[in-house]
Order: C-alpha cells, then sequence, then structure tokens
C-alpha cells in the first residue's frame, strides 16, 4: 500500500472507533480490552498461518515484542481508560496528541534520527489546533486533584505508546516483519492485560448484545489488526514523528461523524483549529524526508480520540 492510503485508512479506522468504544463501556475497560486484543491477535495468527508465514524468532527478539505488547497494546490503553474517569473527551484527545512531539523526542534520543523542524513546527500547528477545535471543553475544566491526577495518567498512557512506537523503529532493524510481530505482540499485551484484570479483582464476564458484539469486532478487526498495521508500517516507512500526526486527525474524524450522529455544533474557533490541523498534514506529507540515518541505540531493557 502507498503511503497516502497508509495514512488515510489509520485516521479514517481510528477516528470511527471511538464510537466502537463507547459501546464497550458495558464492561470494565481492562475486561474489554482483554476481549479486544484477543480476537485481534486471533485473526492475526489465523492469517499468518494461512499464508504460511513464520512466527518462529529469537528469544531477544521476543523481548522487544513483549516490550511493545506491554507499552502499546496493555498500558496505552489501560491508563487512558483510567483517565478517561476524570478529563473530558477533548483534553484526552490533546493529551494524545501529544505523541506527535514525544515521537520525534524520543526518536532523537534512543535512535539519533535529525529532528526535522518543518516536522516540528507541523506537531506544534496540529497540537495548536487541536486545542482551539475542543476549546469549548478546556476552557471548563478546573486543575483539581482528580484532573491532575488524570493528565498524569493519560501523558503516561501516550508516552507509553511513543515508546511502543520505538520498539516497532527496533523491529525494523532487526528484520521482524510488522504482522508477525504484531501478531506475537498483542498477545503478549491480551496476557499482560489479563493479568491486570486479574490483578484488580474484576469478575469475568461478557456481553451478548449485539451493539458490544458488534464494536468489538470493528475494534478487533478494523481498528486493531488493520489501524495498527497500517499505522506501524507508516512508521517503519516515513518514521515515527510523521506518523504520529495522525494522532491529531483522527479527532477531527471523530467530530466529523458526530456532526451527523450526535447534532455536535462547529464553532468559528474550531473552524480556524482544523485550518491549523490540515495545515500541518499539509506540511508532514509534502515535505521530502531525506534518507534515513538511525544509528543503532539500545532501547531501555528490554474524548473525541478513539484508537
Amino acid at each position: 500500500m502507498p503511503v497516502p492510503l497508509l495514512y488515510a485508512a489509520t485516521v479514517l479506522v481510528w477516528g470511527l472507533s471511538w464510537y466502537a468504544m463507547e459501546m464497550q463501556l458495558v464492561l470494565p475497560g481492562e475486561l474489554a480490552i482483554v476481549y479486544r486484543f484477543l480476537l485481534a491477535t486471533a485473526i492475526l495468527l489465523a492469517y499468518c498461518a494461512a499464508t504460511r508465514r513464520s512466527l518462529r524468532f529469537r528469544a531477544r527478539d521476543h523481548l522487544f515484542m513483549a516490550l511493545q505488547g506491554l507499552l502499546l497494546f496493555c498500558l496505552n490503553y489501560v491508563l487512558f481508560y483510567w483517565a478517561a474517569a476524570d478529563l473530558v473527551s477533548g483534553l484526552l484527545a490533546v493529551c494524545f496528541s501529544t505523541m506527535t512531539v514525544m515521537n520525534i523526542v524520543i526518536g532523537a534520543l534512543l535512535f539519533r534520527q535529525r529532528i526535522d523542524p518543518i516536522v516540528a513546527v507541523a506537531a506544534l500547528l496540529g497540537l495548536a489546533g487541536l486545542a482551539l477545535v475542543f476549546w469549548p471543553e478546556l476552557a471548563h475544566v478546573e486543575l483539581s486533584g482528580r484532573v491532575a491526577a488524570g493528565l498524569v495518567l493519560s501523558l503516561g498512557g501516550t508516552a507509553s505508546a511513543s515508546l511502543g512506537n520505538m520498539v516497532t523503529v527496533r523491529h525494523k532493524m532487526a528484520g521482524v516483519p510488522v504482522v508477525e510481530g504484531n501478531a506475537i505482540g498483542m498477545a503478549y499485551g491480551t496476557l499482560f492485560a489479563f493479568a491486570i484484570v486479574l490483578g484488580r479483582g474484576i469478575p469475568l464476564r461478557f456481553d451478548w448484545s449485539p451493539g458490544y458484539v458488534g464494536s468489538l469486532l470493528y475494534l478487533s478487526l478494523f481498528a486493531t489488526v488493520l489501524g495498527f498495521g497500517c499505522y506501524l508500517t507508516l512508521v517503519q516507512r516515513i518514521g515515527p514523528g510523521r506518523a504520529a500526526y495522525t494522532t491529531v486527525l483522527f479527532p477531527l474524524v471523530a467530530l466529523a461523524v458526530s456532526t451527523f450522529l450526535e447534532n455536535y455544533h462547529w464553532t468559528a474557533m474550531a473552524a480556524v483549529g482544523v485550518v491549523l490541523v490540515l495545515a500541518g498534514n499539509l506540511l508532514v506529507l509534502t515535505q521530502k524526508r531525506p534518507a534515513p540515518r538511525v544509528a543503532v541505540a539500545p532501547l531501555p531493557a528490554a474524548g473525541r480520540s478513539g484508537k
């Protein structure tokens, strides 16, 4: 798939996933995560078996797959579910979109990737634009102890996702394909999430309602298998900084759908914010990327923002 198609698919499937995630809230968030990634893992493993893809990797590769599973397919989601109890969706969206900056900085620190000034400017434009879009929600936020705790949790979840992106960069250097790496990484992530469910004493149950089952199928097949497949392929092709700009765009897709389904009313400030986001997106996609200069540096041992 060409880069523009990968980019568009990531934004679309994650932008639509917000509504599916709302339907999942009939169960505790941690348990919903287990079911989502358990089904996604089964789909990926079946695909690998059908296409005769080898799932045999070195023990060292498995350590990094487990690390990716913990960071990207477990903690990232669990921390955001916990943060959602105290933060409005707009603030969650802005917090998660700081991954555009985190990926740039962490990529430079871990892999000595050159920071592209234009991509950095695009990231700041995107964050500013998204803040304007959600300003009606953000303006009424009072910094209480619970809100501060929610901010810490959401930024921690974003940092976890960003570090998971860096493991994907390491996978490319080690020759681990995206599909196979995702299949095993999601399996590890599911086990970690299940351990959290057991540790918190959450009762194991399932909801057979059409809304829950339908949203589970969408989140597992499209938002997880397809979404992460496209996004992590982007990380390897255009770099984590540019790929992370999708986190600025998919909240806008969710709001566009909300305009028709939930009678969302656009303001002049929101319109200006969209212009800033699109301007940043234009910079990200039109800026020519220099030949990658990645130095091997080890990783540490080892809302309207659906994803």
